[in-house]
């Protein structure tokens, strides 16, 4: 089963977080302090058909920026120790979702070379559940780094912040089901190996 644990503790959080690529219907624990993100993760979770415990205490009496971009670097993390040597995946995935009037898309590849292409989020309110919309882009920034992969977020209509959102992470728990199935026999590179 490819898994992971991480661990990680600094002066604005604390977060546990564990991670199965296998499991199947996923079984969560997900308590990031703040909500919406929550429920954001359960839906990418539950698309991808993985496993998430997450527990987090961070310092969102100053608001949540914190412990969204920590999240990121520790689901990161466990995503790439998770994969391992990537021999064997599909490494690219896409997907676009629409929820009601909105449309997103997710586009990755778990190159080794990371990059994130964040687009459309003029379409999002500049407050969503109570805090800035920029943490979203930090938060999809520091997963994408700490993974080593090549993600493109697009937002291309809509004008729900919360459909906007949830399409969007929809489509990125389909495009990682995509990239992460095993349905090759070796490293998917011309090169013979991902950085």
């Amino acid at each position: 089963m490819r898994k992971a644990s991480i661990s990680r503790e600094t002066t604005e959080t604390r977060i546990s977080l564990d991670l199965n690529l296998d499991r199947e219907p996923a079984r969560n624990e997900i308590s990031t302090g703040f909500a919406f993100a929550d429920h954001m993760l359960d839906l990418m979770s539950h698309w991808a058909g993985i496993s998430l415990d997450i527990q987090c205490q961070g310092d969102i009496k100053v608001d949540a920026h914190h412990s969204l971009e920590d999240v990121g670097i520790c689901l990161g993390q466990a995503f790439i120790e998770a994969l391992g040597d990537r021999k064997g995946i599909n490494r690219i995935g896409w997907a676009r979702v629409p929820m009601d009037e909105s449309l997103a898309e997710s586009i990755i590849d778990i190159s080794g070379r990371p990059y994130l292409v964040y687009e459309g989020d003029s379409l999002l309110s500049q407050v969503i559940a109570g805090q800035e919309k920029d943490l979203w882009r930090e938060f999809f920034k520091s997963f994408a780094f700490n993974a080593r992969l090549n993600m493109h977020i697009i937002f291309h209509y809509g004008s729900n912040s919360h459909h906007l959102l949830e399409a969007a992470f929809k489509a990125w728990g389909l495009s990682l089901r995509q990239a992460t199935a095993l349905n090759r026999t070796k490293v998917l590179s011309t090169k013979g190996s991902l950085d």
